[in-house]
């Protein structure tokens, strides 16, 4: 018996880079694109619950909350705040207070069973060191812990247990939309996997350079064994040609300055990408 075709959203991590997510999104939509089944993991979870709790909203809400001031308000304390919540806490730079209120503030649902379309997000458990995936219950906890990076938010505790990034266990999830009954899966991501890891030159490049490609080889392995009956699609971000050396992107997390261009670069990309698959 053939299973009903089901479209599956699936948002990978990425820090300020997610913006590239809102680009995909915007074009998904004036496709006539909607999720039956949304999955994230740490941004992707942030905008994945925004998508999942309003669909048809989804674009102006996540441009919105994608503005300036917003992100700088999630991750705008100056080097002294910094630097005092790091000798207060000994493990991170950041509160994730500003996020928390920011989710409570703007997400139109409290928790899973509100959303408008399923939605699931994945954390890292600390106590089991295994993927935690979160289904139900209160929506912004949830989020919070798929969203905690190591270093730089603090460990999230959900129930008796302790969570950090997503990303540390699943960067782009795919595996699990196609094990929940996904038929066609879209995959919105930050646009690191469209380019080539350059091996490091300096000291500080050595674990940016393991770390990612720990994070993407899950991902890579989990398209090569995909069903060959799955329509999946890798939306392009329309990232701009690396220079030399390794990108250093992902540690700038605080400069919000390219978000409008990750936007729109995505946009673009992705728009001529499913029009020339209509």
């Amino acid at each position: 018996m053939e299973r009903e075709p089901r479209v599956a959203f699936v948002l990978g991590g990425g820090g300020v880079l997610g913006a590239h997510e809102v680009g995909m999104l915007r074009a998904l939509r004036e496709m006539g694109i909607s999720p039956d089944l949304v999955v994230g993991t740490s941004i992707g979870a942030v905008n994945g619950a925004f998508i999942a709790a309003s669909p048809d909203t989804a674009v102006e809400r996540l441009t919105g909350l994608w503005s300036d001031d917003s992100v700088r308000d999630v991750f705008g304390a100056r080097v002294w705040s910094r630097l005092w919540t790091l000798a207060r806490s000994g493990t991170h730079l950041h509160s994730n207070e500003p996020l928390h209120r920011m989710l409570d503030e703007l997400l139109p649902v409290r928790t899973f069973e509100e959303l408008a379309v399923p939605f699931q997000c994945v954390a890292a458990g600390i106590e089991t060191a295994m993927a935690h995936w979160f289904t139900d219950g209160p929506l912004t906890p949830a989020v919070l812990a798929s969203s905690a990076v190591p270093g730089l938010l603090p460990p999230v505790r959900v129930g008796d247990r302790h969570y950090f990034d997503g990303g540390l266990v699943h960067s782009i999830p795919v595996g699990r939309a196609v094990m929940l009954g996904a038929t066609t899966v879209y995959v919105l991501h930050v646009g690191r996997i469209e380019r080539d890891l350059p091996p490091p030159r300096r000291p500080w490049e050595v674990g940016m350079v393991a770390f990612e490609i720990a994070r993407r080889h899950r991902f890579f392995e989990e398209m090569a064994e995909l069903p060959d009956d799955l329509d999946v699609h890798v939306l392009p971000a329309g990232t701009a040609p690396q220079k030399s050396g390794v990108d250093l992107a992902q540690m700038r997390y605080r400069n919000v300055a390219g978000i409008r261009v990750h936007i729109e670069r995505a946009y673009q990309a992705s728009l001529e990408y499913l029009k020339e698959r209509a």
